[in-house]
């Protein structure tokens, strides 16, 4: 089934480890066949990653854009999220865990990610988490 891609002036996407960047109109794009594909948002860098939550997404996604260092990535995916069950007692946040582990486990990075993003909410939730107040902050210093 094809996917569309409805894109706003400017915005990046990533396709099979290409960054492209739409031009100064929006754009629509039909994808046919099967590929990696980020868009801007859902791009992060490995700053960005600065809680439990966005340590677990960052190798995830790097699994999912880049095939050859998976090894690496997922010993890194496998350590963080092993420390973030064993901190959390949340019952909704723990089956998250699991279903992201399934993901990875049966090569879905995509839908590894989108779950967590739950994550995100649940730390959001919990710490009062602001990662643009963070940066700021971490700015000063």
């Amino acid at each position: 089934m094809p996917l569309k891609l409805s894109l706003k002036p400017g915005e990046k996407f990533v396709i099979n480890g290409a960054v492209l960047t739409n031009g100064e109109k929006r754009a629509c794009l039909i994808v046919q066949n099967k590929a990696c594909l980020l868009r801007e948002k859902d791009i992060m860098q490995p700053e960005e990653a600065t809680t439990p939550a966005r340590r677990i997404y960052l190798p995830i996604m790097m699994m999912y854009l880049d095939g050859d260092g998976n090894d690496q990535y997922y010993n890194d995916f496998a350590l963080r999220m092993t420390e973030f069950m064993s901190a959390i007692k949340d019952r909704n946040a723990l089956v998250t865990c699991v279903e992201i582990s399934r993901e990875v486990m049966s090569g879905s990075y995509y839908r590894a990610l989108m779950q967590c993003r739950k994550l995100f909410e649940f730390e959001r939730e919990r710490l009062s988490y602001d990662p643009q107040s963070i940066s700021k902050h971490a700015a000063n210093y």
